[in-house]
C-alpha cells in the first residue's frame, strides 16, 4: 500500500470516519511502535492512521518509540505523512484554537534516539535538513484548508520540547527569542526520521493554550480539551478534504 498516513496526536487518538479495513501491529527493528496502524478508507480514499501516543494515550512524548513509528509506516508502503500537533501558541497571532502549518523546527529535546543509523554510522548519513517540512505536503495542508475556507497560519518555527511536564515562563521567553512561534513536544526527532526514510513530511498544529507566562492564570487539562475539542471538528474536515486529493 503506497499512500498517504496521519500520525495523531493528543486529541485525535482515533480517526471518526475511518472505515478500518485492516489493523496491523507491525515488529520492527527498534521495539513496538506507539500501536497497530489502522488502514481503511476516509472519505472513500485509502489512508493510514496511527495514534502517535497509543490508542489511550497512554505513552508520554519522551518516551514515544518514534523510530519505531515511522519504520513501521515505511514497510507498510507509506510515502506521506501528515502530522497533527497540540501545540502552545508563543507568537501573538497564533491564539489558542488556531490553526498552523509550520515550516521550521528547532529542537530542544534530549535523550531521544535521532537517528536509524545510531549503530551503522556513516559519513553518508549526515543528511541535509535545511527545511524539515517537504513543502509540497505544506502546500498541499493550505490549499485543502483554503478550499474549506478553515482559517490556517502559513509558516511558523515550531520549538520541540523534551516533556511530558509544561514549560516555565522563562523558558518560553528563552523560546521565543530563539525564534519560535509555537512550542510542542513531539515534533523531534520524528521529522528528521521521516527524512532518513524519504518520507514526505509536514505538520498541522493545532494551537490548544498560550505557551507558559503568556497568559493570565494557570494551564489547565480543562481549558486544553475544550481547545482540542473544537479544533478537531475544522482539523477532520481538513483531513477529508486533503486524502480525497490523493
Amino acid at each position: 500500500m503506497t499512500g498517504l498516513a496521519i500520525i495523531g496526536g493528543t486529541g485525535l487518538t482515533s480517526l471518526s470516519g475511518l472505515e478500518v479495513t485492516d489493523k496491523q501491529f507491525i515488529e520492527t527493528p527498534f521495539g513496538q511502535p506507539s500501536s497497530a496502524l489502522f488502514m481503511g478508507r476516509f472519505a472513500g480514499k485509502k489512508v493510514v492512521f496511527l495514534p502517535r501516543h497509543g490508542e489511550g494515550h497512554t505513552v508520554p512524548p519522551h518516551k514515544i518509540n518514534y523510530r519505531a513509528n515511522l519504520w513501521a509506516l515505511k514497510h507498510a508502503g507509506i510515502s506521506k505523512v501528515i502530522s497533527i500537533a497540540a501545540v502552545g501558541g508563543i507568537h501573538d497571532d497564533l491564539a489558542p484554537g488556531t490553526l498552523a502549518v509550520p515550516e521550521q523546527i528547532i529542537d530542544y529535546t534530549y535523550g531521544r534516539e535521532q537517528s536509524f543509523y545510531s549503530d551503522n554510522f556513516s559519513p553518508d548519513k549526515h543528511l541535509d535538513f535545511s527545511y524539515p517540512y517537504t513543502e509540497s505536503l505544506r502546500k498541499l495542508i493550505l490549499d485543502s484548508a483554503d478550499k474549506q475556507q478553515i482559517a490556517i497560519k502559513n509558516g511558523g518555527v515550531y520549538g520541540a520540547t523534551q516533556g511530558p511536564r509544561l514549560e516555565t515562563a522563562a523558558e518560553i521567553k528563552r523560546l521565543k527569542q530563539d525564534g519560535c512561534d509555537m512550542v510542542g513536544m513531539t515534533g523531534m526527532p520524528e521529522a528528521y526520521l521521516a527524512r532518513e526514510l524519504g518520507i514526505d513530511y509536514a505538520c498541522c498544529a493545532l494551537m490548544v493554550n498560550w505557551a507558559a507566562g503568556l497568559s493570565d492564570g494557570v494551564i489547565t487539562m480543562k481549558h486544553i480539551e475544550q481547545t482540542i475539542n473544537e479544533g478537531m471538528t475544522e482539523i477532520k474536515q481538513l483531513l477529508a478534504e486533503i486524502i480525497q486529493t490523493q
